[in-house]
């Protein structure tokens, strides 16, 4: 008997793929995992996955629809009078006598439509020595049905329901006369749709902008959160807006437009203004419109949603950032920050072949890699993570977590990605002694970063202080594309204006003036790491506290003193190779202090071959 499945006008894709491989034969039987939880959008309509596929897919092709779980037990949404005769298949309470007469009914009619919903509880996942009778039998029964030739003939098909095929049998997804099809995120444009269904008063330019910043939710999260409120709540919000701006901006104007809100319903402006204000002008209020109102908690909303999807699918593998400083409190390195500036602004007004695949930081310890990155990040103002470790001692583990954090970044979007201690966290490229994990991990990075569908998406910044130690193809373009360096201050003026930066950063009490005490406190900290000169403003601020009370400014005779106490920790040899290990990074001489600016390649190359013999293995 020739397969027949009815063919709606537009199918989404993973509908339309399974719709093809039924009518070709492929199989009678398929498993769909991945988005299942989520509402299907056809023809302006909203569906859960089980009433698309009764109401929408199957109802004109077949002539009996039933519905599985261990919960409800079987229901037929379509032919259950076909059914009579199958008294126990309504009756059953146990699953292995619910999917013996479902069996019945799939040998003895035609045209039967089987789903089975939460398949992960009929047939589960696990080694079989320690199921149930009950499980075995499920997973048998179901592999059973792939190859019974009365279910084929009787154009009949059975669709099995799971979000993880990890907690599906094996014995079920391994097995080839079943078809496996993933149910996707939704992408762009049916973000789009559902935003625009949900609120069909959304202008195009707020449903093309949550069509963007949405990406990574669910449709019904989308349709949750963009969903305007009742009319009685949207009066309500609109009058509260009214009243605050009729009391100004009295301490206590909020609480008291919230209950006068509540009192004045069915009031129109002009009553409200005469009862709580005679003879008022229209206010002046300050408060935004409802429109901006509502677009402001619908943001805020989502990047709750985002944040909660991230904590929740990679937990313990990232830390989200939310980073509290810009550029304003990064002192010095001006062309440095005049780049990041432009790539950020690249990327909030969607320039995406502006902005490059990825940033790599290099230089010594203390130079500040990690703080600028966090600044670029908040003046991208994207989600921020950083990747903590994710390797693991069990096989196949560190793969697994990477694919994890992979899935979950593709899936959100406009997410800065921070990697710190590059060479640490791919390890090295030829996988000694850890079975080619390392391997394996480096050429998976290497393929998601190559993809240029995320170019002004996700971009990663890597840092690191050993830019030797990471692959040589992870740093080629394409991947990491600007290589910027980041040094010890050359001058005193760079450290004066790093010193200045860190004042305001840890909000030092003081009047001082760098310039004025430029020998006795600059000239001392050329070649110090940014680190050791907070340490040093640190000192000072503690030695005027110790003397005058944890009020007292810091003079200038403290910044002086600060300067000759301090003794920093120091490798000359390591940091200098470090140093020259980034000036040879560099994508620009533009970055790069004049004495460095000015090196041949070949000069820089032979210093770093005669530091590289002084410091052999040193870490």
């Amino acid at each position: 008997m020739p397969h027949t499945m009815s063919q709606p006008r537009i199918l989404p894709q993973w509908a339309e793929d399974l719709r093809r491989r039924y009518l070709r034969g492929e199989s009678s039987m398929f498993v769909l995992h991945g988005n299942v939880y989520d509402v299907v959008l056809h023809e302006g309509r909203l569906h859960t996955i089980t009433s698309f596929l009764t109401e929408e897919l199957l109802r004109e092709s077949k002539d009996v629809l039933a519905v599985y779980n261990v919960a409800t037990g079987v229901k037929f949404s379509k032919g259950g009078s076909q059914a009579k005769n199958l008294e126990d298949l309504i009756l059953a309470s146990g699953k292995e006598k619910a999917l013996a007469a479902l069996e019945r009914l799939l040998q003895q009619a035609s045209k039967v439509g089987v789903i089975i919903e939460y398949a992960e509880s009929v047939a589960p996942a696990g080694d079989p020595s320690f199921m149930t009778d009950a499980d075995r039998a499920a997973a048998v029964t179901l592999h059973r049905w792939s190859a019974l030739p009365e279910i084929e003939k009787g154009d009949n098909v059975i669709i099995v329901i799971a979000e993880n095929l990890t907690e599906l049998s094996t014995k079920l997804v391994s097995n080839p006369r079943v078809a496996v099809v993933d149910v996707p995120m939704p992408d762009r444009e049916t973000r789009r749709a559902v935003a625009h269904i949900v609120d069909p008063k959304l202008p195009a330019a707020d449903a093309d902008r949550y069509a963007e910043i949405t990406a990574g939710l669910k449709s019904t999260q989308i349709a949750s959160i963009l969903t305007p409120p009742p009319a009685s709540l949207q009066d309500n919000a609109e009058r509260e807006a009214f009243i605050a701006g009729i009391l100004g901006g009295t301490p206590d104007a909020a609480e008291r437009a919230k209950k006068l809100a509540a009192l004045t319903a069915g009031m129109n402006n002009d009553e409200i203004r005469r009862l709580i204000a005679p003879g008022a002008g229209e206010p002046s209020s300050s408060a935004p419109d409802p429109a901006v109102r509502a677009r402001q908690e619908a943001d805020r909303l989502i990047a709750r949603r985002k944040r909660e999807i991230m904590e929740r699918e990679c937990f313990g593998l990232i830390e989200i950032l939310e980073p509290a400083h810009g550029f304003d409190v990064v002192g010095g390195m001006d062309e440095v920050k005049k780049d990041l500036l432009v790539i950020a602004q690249n990327i909030r007004d969607g320039r995406a072949a502006r902005v490059p695949m990825g940033l790599l930081f290099t230089g010594p310890m203390g130079t500040g890699k990690t703080f600028v990155a966090e600044a670029f990040a908040k003046e991208c103002g994207l989600t921020t993570i950083k990747l903590k470790n994710f390797r693991s001692k069990w096989v196949g583990a560190t793969e697994g977590n990477l694919e994890k954090i992979l899935n979950v970044i593709k899936a959100i979007g406009q997410v800065v990605v921070i990697i710190d201690e590059g060479d640490r966290a791919f390890g090295n490229t030829d996988g000694d002694g850890d079975g080619g994990t390392s391997s394996r991990v480096i050429a998976r990075i290497k393929e998601f970063m190559s993809d240029t569908s995320n170019r002004g998406r996700i971009l990663f910044v890597v840092m690191t202080n050993r830019p030797d130690k990471l692959d040589v193809d992870l740093k080629r373009a394409g991947r990491l594309d600007r290589k910027i360096p980041f040094l010890y201050s050359q001058t005193p003026e760079e450290v004066e204006n790093v010193a200045k930066a860190l004042v305001r950063k840890n909000r030092i009490k003081t009047e001082v003036d760098f310039a004025a005490i430029r020998e006795e406190f600059g000239a001392k900290l050329v070649g110090y790491s940014n680190a050791d000169v907070e340490a040093v403003i640190l000192l000072a601020n503690d030695d005027a506290a110790r003397e005058a009370g944890g009020d007292a400014a810091v003079t200038p005779e403290h910044f002086k003193a600060a300067a000759i106490d301090y003794f920093p920790s120091r490798d000359a040899e390591m940091l200098e190779f470090m140093e020259m290990l980034a000036v040879f990074e560099s994508s620009s001489r533009r970055l790069l202090p004049t004495k460095y600016a000015s090196m041949s390649p070949e000069e820089i190359d032979q210093r770093l071959r005669l530091l590289r013999t002084i410091v052999g293995n040193r870490r």
